[in-house]
């Protein structure tokens, strides 16, 4: 065979919409060049090695796509299997194809493996960056999967079934999302045939055994049709559908049936002018042929999230089911192409086909494409976009309407919380209600395709709090709750941090300021570079106020062990009394150790309480029955008292268990306020036996004052029980 050979199925395709000299020319020399740079190279067919990458840019010729992505097709594996370098290609067909072709090269290094969970995320998770960055790489990638599964005969039965899973798993889900109907049922079969050899053939003869007859009755109603849309005045056509052998097997195994119980093997499809045509044609099939009641659907008013659009109805005639689809011929084509129908090169338009001009059109076109550029831009985290898109965008199917009429679609399970963070971060965060289909409901409620769901704010509103995380279902909206969690947590340790500094710096009564400079030259070795970081670090803890105050003024640090070793060294006579002012805690002999109440216990004036001198964060006080101690190093223990200032005020924290009904938050709250109890933070949630759960936390005086408050909350009706949170 000559080099002409080779070349000429691709330019049969490439005729069909290419025309222009220069288009031609750098196709062929891409051609000339692949073919020069595999040299000898075989597939494990035999053919030359050429032959692969020639009948990957065939198949993206029947996408029409650009010039560059059918060199980049025809180049896809010389980075890989040659000694041509990116230097090369670019120098020899620019920066834009080099790109591609780099990329494309790093999806093949992946390897998959079934086993290997956390391979299998990475893989996903490089093929949807690469999306991101050009959405030609992942359509050359397609076009490659679908020709080496054509040839994967070729190859062990481990690889078999390797690639085939691979497939499945990836690439058909991202070929499905993209629209492209014909290469996804294409990819499907193939891996099928393969992982499940015997459904295979099982499906597959029984589909040619009633082909004859399926034949026949798609002609008679063919015929029916026809009669009846030329006297009404229609332009159409009718074309047949098939339904691929891995779909079947899924409606088989998902509805638990038999093969003869699948009715849509008998399909038609009718492509008119308009969209007007296609509800008129709708009405008139229906007033001829009895429709099966629930299986109308209109994919136009609400399109898929891959674009496709189509009215769906299935009819009787005859004794025979029908599926009928009906759509216009723009429809169709996205039907079978997908996205790619919306970039189609025509050269008569002189439009420039780069990535960015792909890229507006795929964000115009997909909703989700633009949201995945979005959290690409937005996100850190390359785990955290992985389980947004497979979590999200892969598995989405409930599609349901905004107030003006958008379609939003959301995974399975989906509530008015992920809805509202999948409209905007800031429309989440404000949330206070929702309404769907006129009604009130519950942050909870799982809505379902088709809802019309409206979301209420406030500008006052206190934002996500942590049961908001059980209340969301998305990964996208999972992850903004848990970035306004971690923004609030850390405003709220470095307004603490400063509040503790400012009261050490107080308390020596000296003038100290600090700003970023300082900060830089006296904690870098601590990876702390900012004021506020210092703060934050101050707050969590890590770092005690005394010690930083020691560091700025030229003192030494105080460690833990000098702390004990001072105290220890004291007699009993000469251990004064030196009250802690900000939380009333005596501790004799040291008059301006770090000290702090324990959170894990959050003792208050009254508990009996033990002092603690910790590593790192100088002396903790606990109730002296908290559950760590038992845990601690006993020789670290030292004596501690509440001193006499009964003004003081301490955060505790209460669970309380009740009756799920209206407003008993609002009766609890008034029985706590009433008990000189304030209220700062509330959260609620359901148990499994529907039981409310109430966690407070409250600011109180002393134990007296938390007990008379706890016997007031009791005769709330619906208070099953109360506990102290932290023992």
């Amino acid at each position: 065979m000559t080099q002409v050979d080779y070349y000429k199925p691709l330019a049969d395709a490439l005729s069909k919409y290419l025309s222009k000299s220069k288009h031609l020319k750098l196709i062929r020399s891409a051609f000339d060049y692949a073919l020069q740079k595999h040299g000898d190279q075989r597939r494990k067919s035999g053919e030359p090695y050429i032959i692969h990458p020639r009948d990957v840019a065939i198949t993206l010729a029947e996408y029409e796509v650009d010039p560059n992505t059918i060199v980049a097709g025809l180049l896809h594996d010389i980075l890989e299997d040659t000694d041509t370098t990116y230097e090369e290609i670019k120098n020899e067909f620019g920066e834009e194809i080099a790109d591609i072709v780099e990329g494309l090269t790093k999806l093949k290094q992946l390897q998959y493996q079934n086993s290997k969970v956390l391979q299998q995320a990475k893989n996903h998770q490089k093929m949807i960056l690469a999306m991101a960055k050009d959405i030609r790489v992942i359509l050359v990638k397609l076009a490659d999967r679908l020709n080496n599964m054509r040839t994967l005969a070729f190859l062990n039965d481990e690889k078999q079934t390797r690639i085939s899973r691979e497939t499945l798993d990836i690439f058909v889900p991202i070929a499905h999302r993209l629209g492209m109907y014909r290469l996804k049922a294409e990819l499907e079969d193939l891996a099928f045939k393969y992982l499940y050899p015997y459904d295979y053939q099982e499906i597959a003869k029984k589909l040619r055994e009633k082909k004859g007859s399926r034949e026949a009755d798609v002609f008679r109603m063919e015929e029916s049709l026809t009669n009846l849309l030329k006297a009404e005045g229609f332009k159409f056509e009718i074309k047949g559908r098939i339904k691929n052998i891995h779909s079947v097997y899924i409606k088989m195994k998902n509805k638990k049936i038999d093969f003869d119980e699948i009715h849509d093997l008998l399909a038609l499809r009718i492509v008119v002018e308009t969209v007007s045509d296609c509800y008129r044609a709708i009405g008139i099939v229906h007033s001829k042929f009895m429709p099966v009641p629930g299986r109308f659907k209109d994919y136009i008013a609400m399109p898929k999230p891959n674009m496709y659009q189509s009215l769906h109805t299935t009819v009787v005639s005859n004794g025979k089911i029908y599926e009928i689809q009906i759509r216009t011929q723009e429809m169709d084509d996205i039907a079978e192409k997908g996205v790619a129908a919306h970039w189609a090169y025509k050269e008569t338009t002189g439009r420039k086909s780069n990535r960015k001009d792909i890229e507006t059109i795929m964000s115009s076109k997909l909703r989700w494409y633009s949201e995945l550029i979005k959290y690409t831009e937005e996100s850190d985290s390359e785990e955290e976009i992985l389980d947004i898109f497979t979590g999200d965008i892969l598995n989405a199917n409930v599609y349901v309407f905004t107030p003006k009429g958008d379609i939003i679609d959301l995974a399975a399970g989906a509530t008015p919380l992920d809805f509202a963070f999948r409209i905007h971060t800031k429309v989440g965060e404000k949330t206070v209600g929702a309404i769907v289909n006129g009604k009130i409901r519950p942050l909870d409620y799982q809505l379902k395709t088709g809802d019309l769901v409206e979301i209420k704010t406030s500008k006052n509103a206190v934002g996500p709090n942590e049961n908001w995380l059980n209340l969301a279902k998305t990964s996208n909206a999972r992850s903004k709750i848990k970035n306004f969690l971690n923004r609030q947590k850390r405003d709220f340790l470095v307004e603490k941090g400063k509040n503790d500094f400012e009261k050490e710096v107080k308390s020596r009564h000296i003038e100290l300021s600090i700003d970023d400079k300082i900060v830089l030259k006296n904690f870098t070795s601590r990876h702390i570079e900012t004021e506020e970081d210092l703060y934050y670090e101050i707050g969590k803890g890590v770092l005690s106020a005394i010690n930083v105050v020691n560091v700025l003024v030229g003192k030494p640090e105080v460690t833990e062990e000098e702390l004990l070793e001072k105290y220890n060294k004291l007699d009993d006579q000469k251990k004064k009394r030196y009250v802690h002012s900000d939380i009333n805690v005596i501790v004799e002999g040291l008059d301006k150790p770090s000290i702090k109440l324990a959170n894990c216990c959050k003792p208050i004036y009254g508990d009996k309480i033990v002092g603690y001198v910790s590593k790192s964060y100088g002396i903790m006080v606990h109730r002296d029955n908290c559950h760590n101690l038992d845990t601690y190093d006993e020789n670290r223990f030292l004596d501690v008292y509440w001193g006499d200032d009964l003004s003081k005020k301490y955060l505790t924290s209460l669970r309380i268990y009740v009756e799920n009904r209206d407003n008993i938050l609002a009766e609890i709250i008034n029985a706590s306020t009433s008990s000189k109890g304030k209220i700062v933070q509330v959260s609620a949630q359901t148990n499994d036996l529907k039981q409310g759960i109430i966690t407070t936390k409250i600011e109180i005086g002393s134990v007296s004052e938390l007990e008379n408050l706890i016997i007031n909350m009791q005769k709330v009706k619906g208070v099953y029980s109360i506990e102290r949170v932290g023992a």
